[in-house]
């Protein structure tokens, strides 16, 4: 796509407005929602069903896919559908909110203060990024595009964008794109947006989870399937439906925090189990995948030394396109069966986070105790690096089982909360007969986890389902006061009372919700406390 010279300025003060343009709209947190019940069940998979949540909260639809773009560009013309009727997938949420108008497509029109941001999982060559203006309730205005086509060649040029998150010291947006040539995108959010891509400076792989630090550093999680190997490794016609842990967990550090563009290093988690690090053997799929090393590192109660290895860095290497994945096994990193989603715990100082890995996706490998030891359900991994010491741990939190499984999206809704998206996939809700679900675990393992959401499906994923794919899929789960500012980044001491909630049904109608409270599930109602 076209691009302009960048500069990632704070937003211009913005005059006189239009009167029409505005609607004033009632913007409140969650208060001090908690989640106190659970769902019993998940859905089954079988003709359409609706969404189900935990008592006291509800859903307000936002957007669906076949809702019109203010300012349509080539082929895309609706917020989830092409002009050829290519589903685009909206992914991860963002929420945003500023001082003052950031502007748009229409001169003079206020756009309002709140705003929600998402990329478009759509394949190359035509994914996009949107803006929901959540102060506007005019069609003609609610959806903006932010990547308009190249007029050359009639695309963006951009594939599979699903994470973002707001850098408070670029002032910019940040996208990722899932897949193996994707690069990080930078987007200014004043009009007209500018946009580029850090691909020599972050590097080229299947990124997905990016969230910066309080020093402006970038954690990212790569989502890249690993070779499939058979799930009895003596057995050759047992199916090949285990994968090779073949994705890493990234930090970049800048060296300039509030310009990405000037360079940095790029870093790998590394974990050291009996005396040595966990790696990559290209070599040994089935070695890999089976290790003695998984066991011990899935084994709930135990924790492991861990350390950032170093991959890129710009001063020696330069500024050319690079393969991170390549350049991680070969620095020694430890592979993890796809990372897709991370969050710094509230109140840690940033010292802490957590990740998932997705895991097998497949119960012909979940069911086969060796690895479902090994992580084919999923995990949740606690990491720890106190201060500035470069020596940290890490242990597991969570392991998957058929009941919990899959995970992708991550957000805490308070310091202890964490929502943990299903990504089961339609194989394996077919195998188990259960749709995704999205979880509520306490992360100091005082309760058990409540299922908060049984998602359903709508009516349009189940007639794609009838045509053998199809299903519905939570994702874009963000909750975030939509501070633009350094000092409220999520990893500090979170304010549930400011707090807006939000998750997008992917594929099908592709509608993205805000999860709102019917006032139940207070912290000062007696009713589901412990």
């Amino acid at each position: 796509m076209q691009r302009r010279a960048f500069s990632a300025k704070p937003l211009a003060v913005v005059g006189a407005v239009a009167a029409s343009g505005v609607v004033a709209l009632a913007i409140g947190g969650m208060g001090a929602a908690r989640i106190t019940s659970s769902v019993p069940s998940a859905n089954p998979r079988s003709g359409a069903t609706a969404n189900v949540l935990s008592e006291g909260f509800g859903l307000n639809r936002l957007v669906q896919g076949s809702d019109p773009l203010e300012n349509p560009s080539g082929p895309i013309v609706k917020f989830g559908l092409l002009a050829d009727g290519t589903k685009t997938e909206p992914d991860e949420n963002t929420y945003l909110e500023f001082e003052r108008n950031p502007g748009g497509p229409t001169t003079g029109y206020d756009y309002g203060r709140h705003f929600l941001y998402q990329g478009h999982e759509n394949g190359a060559p035509n994914a996009y990024v949107t803006r929901i203006n959540l102060d506007v309730t005019d069609p003609a205005h609610r959806i903006t595009l932010l990547t308009p086509v190249n007029p050359a060649t009639n695309t963006t040029g951009f594939g599979s964008i699903d994470g973002s998150t707001w850098d408070s010291f670029t002032r910019t947006l940040l996208f990722t794109q899932e897949r193996s040539a994707g690069a990080v995108i930078e987007i200014t959010p004043d009009w007209p947006p500018q946009v580029r891509t850090l691909d020599g400076i972050i590097g080229q792989a299947a990124y997905e989870g990016i969230h910066p630090d309080d020093r402006g550093s970038l954690l990212l999680q790569e989502d890249a399937g690993g070779t499939a190997v058979n799930v009895v490794p003596t057995d050759s016609t047992s199916p090949k439906a285990a994968k090779q842990p073949n994705s890493f967990v990234y930090k970049f550090v800048p060296y300039d925090a509030r310009d990405l563009a000037q360079g940095g290093r790029l870093y790998a988690l590394q974990v050291w189990i009996g005396g040595g690090p966990v790696i990559f053997h290209a070599a040994d799929p089935v070695g890999d995948t089976f290790a003695t090393t998984q066991v011990e590192l899935h084994t709930l109660g135990s924790s492991w030394p861990a350390t950032w290895v170093l991959v890129h860095d710009t001063a020696t290497d330069g500024t050319a396109p690079f393969s991170a994945n390549a350049l991680a096994k070969a620095a020694q990193a430890t592979p993890f069966k796809r990372p897709e989603n991370a969050q710094f715990l509230p109140g840690s100082g940033f010292n802490t986070f957590f990740f998932d890995a997705t895991g097998d996706t497949d119960a012909n490998a979940g069911s086969q105790p060796a690895l479902a030891a090994r992580g084919s359900w999923g995990a949740i991994f606690r990491v720890d690096f106190p201060g500035d010491n470069p020596n940290g741990e890490i242990s597991i939190a969570v392991l998957g089982d058929a009941a919990h499984a899959s995970f992708d999206n991550l957000a805490f809704t308070d310091t202890n909360t964490l929502l943990a998206a299903e990504d089961r996939g339609d194989g394996l809700h077919a195998q188990l007969n259960r749709l995704d679900s999205v979880w509520a675990y306490d992360v100091r393992g005082h309760e058990r986890p409540r299922r908060f959401i049984a998602l359903g499906r709508d009516p349009i994923a189940t007639a794609d389902a009838a045509a053998g794919e199809g299903d519905n899929e939570p994702t874009g789960v963000h909750v975030s006061a939509g501070s633009a500012s350094m000092r409220d980044l999520v990893g500090k001491p979170n304010n549930p009372n400011a707090t807006r909630w939000f998750f997008t049904q992917q594929h099908g109608q592709n509608q993205v919700f805000e999860i709102v409270s019917t006032g139940r599930n207070r912290d000062d109602e007696q009713e589901g406390r412990r």
